[in-house]
C-alpha cells in the first residue's frame, strides 16, 4: 500500500499555492490545511470574545483563549470545498468577512498566536496524508515533511495573474500597481524578523511561469510517486 506523507508547499505570493495545494489534496484524497484560514479563525474568536477594540488586542486574555481553541478542516463533497471549523462550528463564511480581514494581520503578529497555531498544525499532521501551503511550512512548521515544494514564478506573470483575479471581482487597478504590490510583498516576506520566506534546503523548486495547471499536476504526481513508492 502506498504510504501517506506530509506535503509542505511554500513560495512567493500569487504563485497559485492554495489552488495547487487543494488540487493535490483532492487528487490524493489528502486533507488540505489552509494556514491562512487558521489565523482568520483565531481572529474571529478574538473578535467574538471582545479582545479586539480600536485596532488593538487585549493581550491579558490571549493565552486563555488560545489554550482552549480548536481548529480543524473537512472536505464538503456537496459544496466541493474545504471547510474551516472553529471549536466544532463551521465558520468558512464568517472568517471571510471584512471585519476578520481587517484584523487578521494584527492577530497574526502576536507571537503566542503563531506558537499555538504551529502546535495545532503539527497535531493535524501527525497522521500524515496532508497538504499545507504557506511561507514557512517546510522550514518551520513541518521541517521533516517527506515532500517540500517551493513555488515561484516571474513577478510580471504573477502580477498578470493577480490582475485578472482582481478585475474579475470588479477591482479597478493597474498592472503596474499590482506588480509594485507583489514586489513589495516579496521583499517583506523575505526580510521579516520572524520566520522569513526562504526555500528549505531539501525543497524542490516549482517555477510555474510557463506551466498550465495540468502541467503542474503531472509534475507533482510523478514527484509524489517517487517519494511514496
Amino acid at each position: 500500500m502506498t504510504k501517506k506523507i506530509v506535503i509542505a508547499i511554500d513560495g512567493f505570493s500569487s504563485c497559485g499555492k492554495s489552488t495547487f495545494a487543494k488540487a493535490i489534496a483532492k487528487r490524493l484524497n489528502y486533507l488540505y490545511i489552509d494556514s491562512g484560514a487558521m489565523y482568520r479563525a483565531v481572529t474571529l474568536e478574538f473578535l467574538r470574545s471582545g479582545l479586539i477594540k480600536d485596532g488593538k488586542v487585549d493581550t491579558s486574555r490571549v493565552d486563555e483563549i488560545l489554550k482552549n481553541i480548536n481548529i480543524s478542516f473537512s472536505y464538503d463533497s456537496d459544496r466541493k470545498e474545504y471547510l474551516t471549523t472553529l471549536n466544532g462550528e463551521v465558520v468558512e463564511s464568517e472568517i471571510r468577512s471584512p471585519e476578520v480581514a481587517n484584523n487578521v494581520s494584527l492577530v497574526a503578529a502576536i507571537p503566542e498566536v503563531r506558537t499555538r497555531l504551529v502546535e495545532l498544525q503539527r497535531e493535524l499532521g501527525k497522521e500524515k496524508g496532508i497538504v499545507m501551503d504557506g511561507r514557512d511550512i517546510g522550514t518551520v512548521v513541518f521541517p521533516n515533511a517527506e515532500l517540500k515544494i517551493f513555488m515561484t514564478a516571474d513577478p510580471l506573470v504573477r502580477a498578470q495573474r493577480r490582475l485578472k483575479e482582481l478585475q474579475a471581482k470588479g477591482v479597478d487597478i493597474s498592472l503596474d500597481e499590482v506588480l509594485s504590490n507583489i514586489q513589495e510583498r516579496d521583499y517583506l516576506d523575505q526580510n521579516r524578523e520572524v520566520a522569513p520566506l526562504r526555500k528549505a534546503d531539501d525543497a524542490v523548486i516549482l517555477d510555474n511561469t510557463n506551466m498550465t495547471v495540468d502541467d503542474q499536476m503531472n509534475w507533482v504526481e510523478n514527484l509524489v510517486k517517487s517519494v511514496t513508492m
